[in-house]
C-alpha cells in the first residue's frame, strides 16, 4: 500500500533501533510506499518486542512503536496522575531502579506513583534534590552508580515475596478468568469468518467450568464478561453431553452443586483495583494457515530473547498449567513462552495466557467441540494453579491430581 503515514512509520522504526538505512525516507524514491524493506523492519520490531510477527501495524504494534520512541535521557520524567508518562525510557528507568533495590513493582513502562517514590529514594541516596523528577542531575547520578547494577532479578522481588507467602494455596485466592470474548484482539491472518464465534464459545465454556471447579475448592474466582446477557453460542456435540459435562464439572465430593451466583465483572480493572494480588488467566484458541498445526501453549510476561520472567508467578502458572494440559489431554506441547504483549504486562499482576488448541486442525477442533475435552482443559487450569500455590515437592505426578485430591488437601489443612 501507499500512504503518507508510511513516511512517519519509517522514521519511527529508525528511532526504535532499526539500523537498516535503506528505509530512511530520504534514501528511497517513494517514501510513502510500504515496500518489502519496511515490511522486514516492521517484522524485526515485532520480533524484538515479543509481539505477533505478522507485518501489520495494528494496535499492539502501534502502541509498542509509540513507547519505543524514547530512550532514557530523551526527556525529563515525572509523575503526572492525569496523564502518566509511558515509554521504553520509563521501563529502562524502572529496571535500573529495581536492580538498585529501590523499585519492587512490575516493569510496565508507566511512570506511576510507585515509580516516583523509587526515584525519590534514589535521589536521597545520591544527595541530589529530592523532587521525584528524573532530570539531567538525577540521570548523571544514576549513571555514576550504574556500574554496581547486577543482572539479578531484583525487579521481581515483590512477586517472589508473594510466591513465598502463598502457604494457603487456593483457599480464598482470587483467580480472574478472562475468556477471549472479554479481550480485544486481532484475529489470526487467514482465519474464517466464524473463528471468533467458535473461539468465544470454547474459551467461555472452559472459563465457566474452571470457575465452578475453583469454587469447589474454596477459591474466589471472578469471570470477566463485558456482555453476560448475551452468551456465546455453544458448539458442543449434543445438548445432553453439554449438560452432563457441566453437571459433573460443578459437583463437589458430596454431589452438591454450588448455589451462589457467579461473580462476573465487565472489565479486568474492576477486580485489580481492589485485588492487585489476583492471578489472571486468559483463555483463547489459535489458528494457523497450515492445517497440520496443533498443540497447546502458554505465555507469561517476560523478555522474549532471554526468556527472563518479569512476573515469576505468571511464569510458574504458565509452566504448571501447560504441564497439566499436555498430560491430561495428550495435546502436543508447544511450550511456555515469555512475551511482551500488553495483555500480560498491563495487568500489573501475575498473568498467564493459555492457548487451548488450533481450530484450523480438524482433529483438534473436533476435540475442542466436546464437553468432555473442555472439562479436562478446566481441570488442567485448576490443578496447574494448585501446583503453583502448594509448596513443592508435589505429592502426585502431573496429570494424576483429581478434584477430590485437592478438596482433601483443604480438609486436612483445616
Amino acid at each position: 500500500m501507499s500512504d503518507r503515514r508510511v513516511v512517519g512509520l519509517r522514521e519511527r522504526l529508525l528511532r526504535a533501533g532499526n539500523t537498516d538505512t535503506g528505509i530512511t525516507p530520504e534514501n528511497v524514491a517513494d517514501p510513502a510506499l510500504f515496500d518489502e524493506r519496511v515490511d522486514r523492519a516492521v517484522r524485526w520490531f515485532q520480533q524484538h518486542k515479543g509481539l505477533i510477527v505478522d507485518g501489520l501495524v495494528g494496535p499492539e504494534t502501534e502502541a509498542a512503536l509509540n513507547d519505543a520512541q524514547y530512550t532514557l535521557g530523551d526527556r525529563p520524567l515525572y509523575f503526572n496522575d492525569a496523564e502518566p508518562l509511558h515509554g521504553d525510557d520509563v521501563e529502562e528507568l524502572q529496571n535500573n531502579l529495581s536492580l538498585l533495590g529501590f523499585y519492587y513493582g512490575h516493569l510496565d513502562g508507566t511512570f506511576t506513583q510507585k515509580t516516583a517514590y523509587a526515584v525519590r529514594e534514589l535521589q536521597r541516596s545520591l544527595g541530589v534534590e529530592c523532587d521525584g523528577v528524573v532530570d539531567l542531575e538525577t540521570l548523571t547520578g544514576l549513571a555514576r552508580v550504574s556500574k554496581k547494577i547486577t543482572t539479578s532479578k531484583a525487579f521481581s522481588l515483590r512477586d517472589h515475596q508473594r510466591l513465598a507467602a502463598l502457604h494457603e494455596a487456593l483457599r480464598d485466592r482470587v483467580v480472574v478468568l478472562v475468556p477471549s470474548r472479554a479481550s480485544s484482539q486481532v484475529e489470526p491472518t487467514g482465519a474464517p469468518s466464524d473463528f471468533a464465534a467458535q473461539q468465544d464459545s470454547i474459551s467461555y465454556d472452559v472459563a465457566l467450568r474452571s470457575y465452578d471447579l475453583l469454587c469447589n475448592v474454596g477459591a474466589a474466582p471472578v469471570l470477566v464478561d463485558p456482555s453476560p446477557e448475551s452468551l456465546p453460542s455453544s458448539i458442543t456435540g449434543t445438548e445432553a453431553e453439554a449438560e452432563s459435562s457441566a453437571s459433573s464439572a460443578t459437583r463437589d465430593a458430596e454431589g452438591e452443586t454450588p448455589k451462589a451466583p457467579r461473580h462476573v465483572v465487565a472489565t479486568l480493572d474492576e477486580v485489580l483495583r481492589q485485588r492487585p494480588d489476583a492471578l489472571v488467566i486468559r483463555l483463547q484458541c489459535d489458528w494457523n494457515a497450515s492445517p497440520q498445526a496443533q498443540g497447546v501453549a502458554t505465555f507469561f510476561w517476560g523478555a522474549p530473547e532471554s526468556g527472563q520472567p518479569y512476573s515469576p508467578i505468571g511464569q510458574l502458572a504458565s509452566d504448571k498449567i501447560l504441564r497439566e494440559l499436555v498430560s491430561r489431554t495428550g495435546a502436543q506441547d508447544l511450550g511456555s513462552h515469555a512475551r511482551q504483549w500488553s495483555a500480560l504486562r498491563s495487568a500489573g499482576t501475575a498473568a498467564a495466557r493459555v492457548d487451548l488448541g488450533y481450530l484450523s486442525n480438524d482433529a483438534e477442533a473436533e476435540n475442542l467441540s466436546l464437553g468432555s475435552y473442555r472439562a479436562r482443559l478446566a481441570e488442567s487450569v485448576l490443578c496447574g494453579l494448585q501446583r503453583v500455590l502448594v509448596p513443592e515437592p508435589s505429592p502426585t505426578a502431573t496429570g494424576t491430581m483429581s478434584l477430590a485430591d485437592i478438596q482433601n488437601y483443604y480438609r486436612t489443612e483445616l
